[in-house]
């Protein structure tokens, strides 16, 4: 005769695993991987598989000197290190991106707790540290398809800093920006890798397109309201990878549908500030940094009613 087991929820596992969303999601970084390496040559190649493996290096150690269970497995820190890569110039020093993985992995996500405790997204926050760490290097951008050594490379401006310096004069055209023919971070030049990439993660259900339409959205009307060029800001910069990639990270951003409309809102609207009155010509790491440090308090005032709970009646007026 079969026992009668008595235990708590689930009961029944779902197929999707951390290790299968992951996994999801490095698929969807291949396009705007492989297109970096077409765009800047090899060198790109060297710079993700530096941010890879310091991100697996300092997760395994930092787990093994935490004296925690192993986390590698879940392809976390993968993705941590492929995020990374995409958010740095290719001319970066190879010692500055492990660094980067480091105070990814380590400070922003270990110290934290590990995977689904920290507060802000650990590729972006490294990025801004290292971007007021080493300013220069940083924004050492080179010309797509110059595949000479770092020091011989011919250097080059992004579209936002050419649109911030020559008022729109300069740029490049729209098809140059959608298929990233032009200087700026790994992957954020290829608007049309990016699209892949995310279209395949809506269509495996592993995000829901309500942050990045949103924020996309967003961005486009205030872009519009402020006199600038709409379709400029969506293909500039690292607008499509911070939507799809960064805004929509599970840990970071809101789990209501409203909450989400909200954050991406206020992601699109500060985007569009930085980018306009800062004196950077791009702001989507901090955006999306700031909207991470708010989100529960977003979550707080934009709480869905528990189902089955009657909904408070407003008082009367006068009413004691």
């Amino acid at each position: 005769m079969d026992k009668l087991i008595v235990s708590s929820s689930p009961h029944f596992n779902g197929r999707k695993t951390t290790q299968n969303i992951m996994l999801d999601v490095i698929i969807g970084l291949m396009p705007a991987s492989v297109a970096s390496i077409i765009i800047f040559g090899p060198r790109a190649f060297l710079v993700i598989a530096v941010c890879v493996a310091s991100c697996i290096l300092s997760e395994y150690l930092s787990r093994k000197v935490m004296k925690r269970p192993q986390t590698v497995m879940d392809l976390s820190c993968v993705v941590t290190g492929l995020l990374l890569a995409l958010n740095l110039p290719v001319t970066i020093n190879p010692l500055i991106a492990a660094f980067g993985g480091v105070i990814a992995i380590v400070v922003v996500k270990q110290m934290f707790g590990g995977i689904g405790q920290n507060f802000v997204n650990p590729a972006l926050t490294a990025r801004i540290v290292l971007m007021n760490s080493f300013p220069a290097r940083m924004t050492h951008w080179v010309a797509a398809f110059d595949y000479s050594a770092t020091a011989d490379a011919v250097t080059t401006a992004t579209p936002l800093a050419e649109y911030a310096s020559n008022g729109g004069a300069g740029w490049p055209g729209y098809l140059d920006m959608f298929l990233g023919v032009h200087g700026g971070c790994l992957g954020e030049t290829c608007a049309l890798a990016i699209l892949i990439g995310g279209v395949y993660l809506i269509v495996r259900k592993v995000i829901s397109p309500v942050i990045p339409v949103t924020y996309l959205a967003t961005v486009a009307v205030f872009s519009a309201i402020l006199g600038r060029d709409p379709l400029f800001d969506l293909l500039a910069g690292g607008l499509m990878l911070g939507a799809f990639f960064m805004a929509t990270d599970y840990t970071t951003s809101p789990l209501y549908f409203k909450a989400r409309i909200v954050f991406a809102i206020g992601c699109g609207l500060l985007t569009i500030i930085i980018r306009e009155f800062g004196s950077l010509p791009e702001g989507v790491s901090y955006s999306i940094v700031l909207m991470n440090i708010i989100t529960p308090l977003i979550e707080r005032y934009v709480k869905p009613t528990s189902f089955g709970k009657p909904k408070e009646k407003k008082k009367k007026e006068g009413a004691a």
